[in-house]
């Protein structure tokens, strides 16, 4: 048995006595269960024990030295599986021309849709795990890949493939998801009718249980679709997620919560009614920060959801073209800054609450006895640098499955 101590920490379990189960909620929202002076043993990969006070002397000891030990972070939707770039694109955004006139004039997403199913599934996995591996070295741990730049049934499961062949070669948990109904290809009149009598299919055979996603917008999927391709989702035992209300709300909330939505994100557009409704609802709402500072300015009413007592996760949404990143700390120091969040609800959505929308709470995103040893080890002793400072090289020390990402550099 592999045995390590972190002794000496300041420890967010994320795991405060006494909160309900589920999702946080609340004032529940706020509290990181902070363990002052605590300790963390690991053993195989699972946290083994932990609490407050002189630690047990188990194996490896690394003196924290009162830095702040917390989960790693769980980003919860991104596109992190594409080739090719969109520089072209971002040149004419700079230039004044909307996103949205972008994506009419075959721009924006089938851009990356033409270069990624020009690619081999070799390019695909090598670029993929790159973004991952950044990723883990900013303190993400977990994290989700959608599909949905291959749009045909052949290039749909490239990706998903690809997507499986990087969960295989890191020790990151990776999460699969289905977006098939993603933008509409031009060039193929049944396009729809394709996704969902086929496309989905074949995806739901290929990894059984996947949640499926679609983007409901203008010049993209329309409510009806939507509600026609989720229910056959439903029926292959898919979950169900959906970007919605990106630029117009066009009444897929109060659709994704009759569906049973896991969760519903982007909501930049969602009218007061409909946020009422996702508040209370079990459905998560996802903010993606880094799009409204990439493209327009806008974000997610975050701050009146969780006041209305609403669950809510915030992601990175990293892809190519309107969010290039992979730094959870870096979208959360927006999320502070453009939609009033403390910074202690701002962890909890991007660890606690990011599991949840994965289904993954029992195994990451807090900190528990019997859970993966997930950890990172901040530079700081005050968990409030993560979202006040930003731009910076990210944590001392990560471990995933309870194995060092970096060679514990300044952690002994």
């Amino acid at each position: 048995m592999r045995e390590t101590t972190i002794a000496n920490a300041r420890l967010l379990t994320l795991a405060p006595t006494g909160a309900p189960p589920g999702p946080r909620r609340g004032r529940w929202l706020g509290d990181l269960g902070v363990i002052e002076r605590g300790w963390l043993v690991v053993a195989d990969g699972r946290i083994a024990d932990l609490g407050a006070g002189a630690p047990p002397q188990v194996g490896r000891v690394v003196d924290a030295r009162g830095r702040v030990l917390m989960p790693g972070f769980v980003d919860c939707h991104t596109h992190a599986c594409w080739a090719g770039s969109r520089y072209d694109e971002a040149d004419q955004r700079l230039a004044g021309v909307p996103y949205l006139d972008i994506l009419r004039a075959g721009g924006g997403i089938m851009s990356t849709v033409r270069a990624t199913r020009a690619a081999s599934n070799a390019e695909l996995v090598e670029r993929t795990l790159g973004r991952v591996r950044t990723a883990a070295r900013l303190g993400t741990t977990a994290i989700e890949i959608k599909s949905g730049y291959g749009l045909d049934p052949d290039a749909e499961l490239k990706m998903l493939r690809a997507i499986l062949d990087v969960a295989a070669m890191t020790r990151q948990r990776v999460v699969p998801t289905f977006l098939g109904a993603h933008a509409k290809d031009p060039a193929r009149p049944d396009f729809v009718e394709e996704t969902i009598g086929v496309t989905l299919e074949r995806a739901a055979k290929a990894v059984p249980g996947i949640t499926a996603d679609a983007y409901c917008e203008d010049s993209a999927w329309s409510l009806e679709e939507c509600r026609r391709y989720f229910t056959r989702a439903k029926e292959l035992g898919c979950g169900v997620r959906v970007h919605a209300d990106q630029f117009h709300s066009l009444g897929m909330v109060p659709l994704a919560i009759d569906l049973g939505a896991r969760s519903v994100d982007h909501l930049e557009a969602t009218t007061p009614d409909d946020l009422a409704g996702l508040a209370a609802s079990a459905s998560i709402g996802v903010a993606l920060p880094g799009c409204g500072f990439h493209l327009d300015g806008r974000f997610a009413p975050l701050r009146a959801l969780i006041d209305a007592g609403g669950a809510a996760a915030i992601a990175t949404n990293l892809n190519p073209g309107s969010s290039p990143t992979a730094s959870i700390p870096f979208v959360l120091a927006i999320a502070v800054r453009s939609m009033r969040l403390k910074p202690a609800e701002a962890i909890a959505c991007a660890t606690v609450n990011a599991a949840h929308v994965l289904g993954l709470e029992r195994e990451v995103g807090s900190l528990a006895v019997g859970m993966r040893a997930d950890l990172q080890l901040l530079p700081t002793s005050d968990e409030r640098s993560l979202v006040y400072e930003y731009a910076h090289p990210g944590p001392d020390e990560v471990w995933i499955a309870g194995e060092p990402l970096h060679g514990l550099r300044h952690a002994e």
